[in-house]
């Protein structure tokens, strides 16, 4: 089993993915939901940051230092961050605040000055609007946005018929890299007989809302 098999059964085990009836921000029923906030222990979160540093590696994508819009974005580069030093890169991490700060150190950043080629790291791309105001703050440090890596990508039409992650790409010239996929998630199940009513639900999702693959 690869890491991205691997990380649908965590994420089921954590109950990060479940399965039911769910609307979406979009307003969708949905079949499943996934929610990167439930990795919210020390363990979790270990394992959680060693899937992004994989994804990472199997994209061979350059790359100077790793960002995290706030909020979640915060716990998610510091554990990918920890991830990669225990594989022998040790690279710098910044984030941001959601409000400017009028005293101490002050600003709306913290941590390493953006510079170089900066990788942003986020849970979900859905409106894009986090991967927005990230570009325009590492851009605006005179930096360049070299990516986006992401738990999951649902691989599903936004307003057009391009996904999220498409638009994303497509707008900044950036690549999105998923840990896993709506994809991944479909080829678990298949192996998984007790999931084969959440598999044609998630199926029967996808023909109404999915992308062309």
């Amino acid at each position: 089993m690869d890491f991205r098999q691997t990380f649908i059964e965590f994420a089921l085990e954590r109950e990060v993915l479940r399965f039911g009836r769910f609307t979406t921000k979009a307003g969708r029923a949905s079949p499943y939901f996934f929610n990167a906030g439930l990795f919210h222990d020390g363990g979790a979160l270990q394992k959680l940051g060693r899937f992004y540093a994989q994804a990472i590696a199997a994209a061979a994508l350059p790359f100077d230092m790793l960002f995290g819009p706030a909020y979640k974005g915060i716990p998610l580069v510091t554990c990918t961050a920890i991830a990669l030093a225990e594989s022998g890169h040790e690279i710098p991490i910044a984030y941001n605040r959601k409000e400017a700060k009028d005293h101490g150190e002050g600003g709306l950043l913290i941590g390493a000055p953006l510079q170089g080629q900066v990788l942003i790291v986020d849970d979900v791309i859905s409106a894009g609007t986090s991967v927005r105001q990230s570009v325009a703050l590492i851009r605006a440090a005179g930096a360049e946005p070299a990516g986006v890596v992401i738990a999951l990508d649902r691989m599903e039409r936004g307003q057009g018929t391009r996904s999220a992650v498409q638009e994303v790409e497509q707008d900044y010239r950036i690549p999105v890299i998923a840990v896993a996929t709506l994809e991944d998630l479909l080829a678990y199940l298949t192996h998984q007989p007790e999931f084969t009513s959440h598999q044609n639900a998630i199926l029967a999702y996808r023909s109404q809302y999915g992308i062309a693959t």
